[in-house]
């Protein structure tokens, strides 16, 4: 496959979505489990039926909507997220409880030290290991 003749005008990733059965929850999990912000709750659509709800981890660029599921069931998204203490964050992640999460990071040869955690409506979010910025 060729690449296209006019190059792309994006920059970059701004925003995944996971489908989550309840927004409420998918939003108490992100927020109060997992220590992320909440970035927007916006009601929108003709008779403001619907709702964009967006979370991220504090000082992150990219974000995370919380979708209801369109057209099938919630789950089966992944997401990689980074840190440059993979061992902390586990540790901190462990100790809060209520977080489905591998009992220990994993590091695989040509893969960085990671491990991987399921949001209630099994969505995964990848924890990945990165050198720290000088």
């Amino acid at each position: 496959m060729s690449a296209p003749s006019v190059p792309t005008t994006v920059t970059s990733i701004g925003v995944v979505m996971f489908a989550v059965a309840d927004q409420d929850a998918a939003l108490a999990f992100y927020r109060d489990r997992l220590g992320w912000e909440l970035r927007g709750d916006t009601a929108f659509g003709e008779h403001g039926e619907m709702r964009w709800v967006e979370v991220a981890p504090p000082g992150s660029v990219a974000r995370l909507a919380l979708n209801p599921p369109m057209g099938g069931a919630p789950g089966g998204g992944c997401l990689g997220v980074e840190t440059t203490d993979v061992l902390a964050e586990h540790r901190r992640l462990s100790a809060v409880g209520g977080i489905d999460i591998d009992p220990e990071p994993m590091e695989s040869p040509g893969a960085p030290l990671l491990f991987m955690l399921r949001d209630p409506d099994g969505n995964v979010v990848v924890v990945v290991q990165t050198p720290p910025t000088s």
